[in-house]
């Protein structure tokens, strides 16, 4: 188990491209960070960066306390999970399990011991005699972290381990690392681009855009509180909606006039626009899709028209538009609705729409940033 700190980090690329910038981040001892973001971001570059596979521009790491930067990977007593499982296709699940230890020159009463441990851990003992290409890509990212496991690393890299794995599959080997981390307890580094798995398995998500990190948070923190625009429509599916508003100060309250209607700043953040004396002024205004709801009969709200409507099992994702074509996205609990009000839900139909002030966010419209943060 160790702490990781990275100070300063850069990547430059002989063509200077740069991939990674200015990346500052303090790891601790037992926590589990997700690095996540779209491709070429420079999440990858990074974890690889810390596995030693990919050479420091300038800036340190550390791990344990021990500067790394000019360690070999084997020396940094570290295992890696790879997005392509790299099992040896010649070998058994036991010898490709094995493998690091018998590099290690390690006895091998110890190596049955700690092999029967490790596939006992991931369910996979019964496989322990076949090769790879007689395993599912679910048992196969199982060996590749039996293999990574058996190490019992101070750091636990992952390298978009559930990519290659159907959704299904995928959903079921998330729940199993959230269970795997519980039993292990050491520093795991995940990095992935799907955000649900960042949600749901990272005790800090770490969003990245272009080399540059955007924000580093807890995931109710980059939901509730995102730094920037890039960060909340990254963060949530469907994405925030935004749009363009007024935000105006009357009489020391706040309100929003999107659409032709006027909506109050309520809660916190009203309180927080009143503390910050934040003057009336455009902003690009964000509001998430389960935050919107159908209005109910004289309250305020706004006419929009439904473009697409999407049948989820528990609820519909309405894409629609508002009245100067602005588009929206509407998520609503189908239990909810009565069958008269489900059979409206189709292309073509208007709905009157609301949202609470509670739940709005706000973005200056030229920095992008979050302007209550």
């Amino acid at each position: 188990m160790a702490e990781v700190i990275l100070k300063d980090v850069k990547k430059v690329y002989d063509n200077n491209v740069v991939a990674v910038q200015d990346f500052n981040l303090h790891i601790a001892d037992k926590e589990f960070i997700v690095f996540v973001g779209p491709s070429g971001c420079g999440k990858s570059t990074t974890l690889r960066m810390i596995a030693g596979l990919e050479e420091i521009s300038s800036g340190e790491l550390y791990i344990d306390g021990e500067l790394v930067n000019d360690l070999q990977p084997k020396d940094r007593d570290i295992s890696m999970v790879f997005q392509n499982y790299a099992l040896y296709p010649h070998m058994t699940v036991f010898e490709n399990i094995a493998f690091p230890l018998r590099l290690r020159k390690t006895p091998n009463d110890e190596v049955f011991a700690k092999v029967k441990e490790v596939s006992e851990i991931l369910g996979i003992t019964e496989y322990l005699n076949r090769k790879p290409r007689a395993l599912s890509g679910g048992q196969r990212q199982r060996v590749a972290i039996g293999r990574a496991m058996v190490r019992n690393p101070k750091v636990f890299l992952m390298d978009e381990p559930l990519s290659n794995l159907d959704a299904k599959l995928r959903n079921q080997m998330r729940a199993e690392i959230i269970l795997l981390r519980k039993r292990i307890d050491t520093t795991f580094v995940y990095v992935t681009h799907d955000q649900t798995e960042a949600m749901t398995l990272g005790d800090r998500i770490v969003i990245m855009k272009d080399g540059f990190i955007q924000q580093v948070g807890t995931p109710d923190e980059v939901f509730d509180w995102p730094d920037n625009l890039f960060v909340a429509e990254f963060i949530g599916a469907p994405k925030m909606n935004t749009f363009n508003a007024e935000l105006v100060e009357e009489g020391g309250k706040y309100y929003v006039t999107p659409f032709g209607s006027k909506i109050e700043v309520t809660g916190e953040k009203g309180e927080m626009l009143k503390d910050k004396n934040i003057g009336s002024k455009p902003v690009t205004l964000g509001v998430r899709p389960e935050h919107i709801s159908l209005a109910k009969d004289n309250e305020e709200g706004f006419d929009v028209t439904i473009q697409v409507s999407e049948m989820m099992g528990s609820e519909l994702h309405l894409h629609t538009l508002t009245d100067d074509g602005t588009a929206l996205v509407v998520r609503v609990q189908t239990v909810s609705l009565t069958a008269e009000e489900r059979a409206k839900m189709k292309s073509g139909e208007k709905i009157r729409i609301t949202f609470s002030g509670k739940v709005m966010h706000f973005f200056d419209q030229e920095t992008e940033k979050n302007i209550l943060r």
